[in-house]
């Protein structure tokens, strides 16, 4: 449950200003916007630090191909957990949101900066585990703090807030290509980041103007989520998106140190490192382009069309490895930016079709499921890598967004979708 502005000695933030009846416009809206997608970028950058390390710790800890893999799996299932836990007890709905962001945020950086301190793939797995759990915690509360700013433009706020969680994702791989440092600096870097992106959160960002009703404890919230049909379609959509999300966002480092290779580069791996942050970073612009696109041209067109592009690059970007580095990464930059454009607009939809007492854990439960349905794409990767090549591994991902793009089509048809962006769908 958010916080109501003005609760007192015990929230020291500013209370949010008061709205003219029937107003969409919130005043301070935007301040909060760029306070909260800080404080995110900021936070959820213990996500891939250990994906962003893994070259260094191979010959370090002796990691196989699969234990590799798990580093990145690792904390998928504990974002899984984590979100289920969320879901279940309705924690986001029950207890004050930022509160929830604060002490989420402090416990992945420390069970992060704890990884810095690992001997091997055994427990160095287990922390990336709970580093995924606590993250749980920040993620999808800071879209419902955001809501609670917006009516009007919320799909352009939500866009702005998720390119910020796909910067914090990228920032990892900045820190490691400047090379030269060693693989615990990067990792405690990170941890620093997100330790200030929750005190940040709480300090300097109050609960917005248009609270969600409050909510009591009730379990059963979790299992009738699904049961809504229009709140079941936008989650099909995600499901899609993220079959094919976290194995591209995971992998590409990877598929362009290969591509570099095989074009003649013996020590790619600085100039891989920047480009893999190039690439997903363009989710920034992406997710932000097509905010703007689903409030004045509807979330499903919007989704839709992203999907389209996404789908399109992962089947054709095998295509070109090993070709000239500029043309991988063009295709790469088309592919970050639309890969995670959609990912906004399925959460918004969620806000605009649950019911709005019980909107936190409707979040988190989509969430939960398809983080779930990413593990099974990363770990599916390398194996289509050894038995197909590069030149078709990504292929395996196009499914996702066929199916996404069949539920919005379906969403858009039916009389749910005038409750989307304004009643444009």
């Amino acid at each position: 449950m958010t916080e109501r502005p003005g609760r007192g000695a015990r929230d020291a933030s500013p209370a949010a200003a008061p709205v003219p009846a029937g107003s969409d416009a919130a005043p301070g809206r935007w301040r909060a916007l760029a306070w909260l997608a800080l404080a995110t970028l900021l936070s959820m950058s213990t996500w891939f630090s250990g994906t962003a390390v893994v070259r260094q710790l191979r010959p370090e800890w002796h990691l196989s191909a699969g234990a590799a893999a798990w580093l990145t799996i690792a904390v998928q299932l504990g974002f899984v957990a984590g979100a289920l836990c969320a879901a279940v007890t309705n924690l986001l709905d029950v207890f004050p949101a930022r509160r929830v962001f604060l002490v989420a945020s402090l416990a992945a950086a420390a069970v992060n900066a704890g990884f810095a301190g690992a001997r091997g793939p055994g427990p160095g797995i287990a922390l990336r585990f709970a580093t995924g759990f606590f993250l749980a915690g920040v993620y999808p509360t800071s879209l419902k703090v955001m809501a609670t700013w917006f009516r009007g433009g919320r799909g352009r706020a939500l866009g702005i807030m998720v390119g910020s969680l796909t910067a914090g994702s990228a920032a990892p791989h900045l820190v490691n290509a400047f090379g030269g440092l060693d693989w615990r600096a990067v990792v405690l870097s990170t941890s620093l980041l997100t330790a200030l992106g929750g005190l940040l959160a709480v300090s300097a960002v109050a609960d917005g103007p248009f609270p969600f009703p409050r909510a009591r404890f009730d379990p059963r919230q979790a299992g009738r989520v699904l049961q809504d049909r229009g709140v079941r379609l936008a989650c099909l959509g995600y499901f899609g998106h993220m079959w094919e999300l976290y194995a591209m966002w995971t992998w590409f480092l990877l598929f362009f140190s290969d591509s570099l290779e095989r074009r003649g580069l013996s020590d790619p791996r600085a100039l891989a490192s920047l480009g893999t942050f190039a690439v997903i970073g363009a989710g920034f612009a992406g997710s932000w382009i097509a905010g703007i696109l689903s409030d004045r041209w509807g979330r499903t067109r919007s989704s839709a069309l992203a999907l389209a592009i996404s789908g399109l690059c992962s089947a054709g970007i095998g295509v070109a490895f090993g070709g000239p580095p500029l043309l991988v990464l063009a295709i790469g930059l088309v592919w970050g930016a639309s890969v995670v454009a959609d990912s906004a607009q399925f959460s918004t939809m969620v806000t605009e079709l649950a019911d709005p007492a019980y909107v936190g854990t409707a979040l988190t439960l989509q969430l939960g499921i398809g983080f779930t349905l990413t593990v099974l794409t990363i770990w599916l990767i390398p194996l289509a890598r050894e038995a197909w090549t590069w030149r078709w591994a990504f292929a395996l991902l196009v499914p996702g967004p066929l199916i996404g793009i069949a539920a919005m089509l379906r969403l858009l048809s039916l009389p749910e979708a005038r409750k989307l962006a304004g009643g444009r769908g």
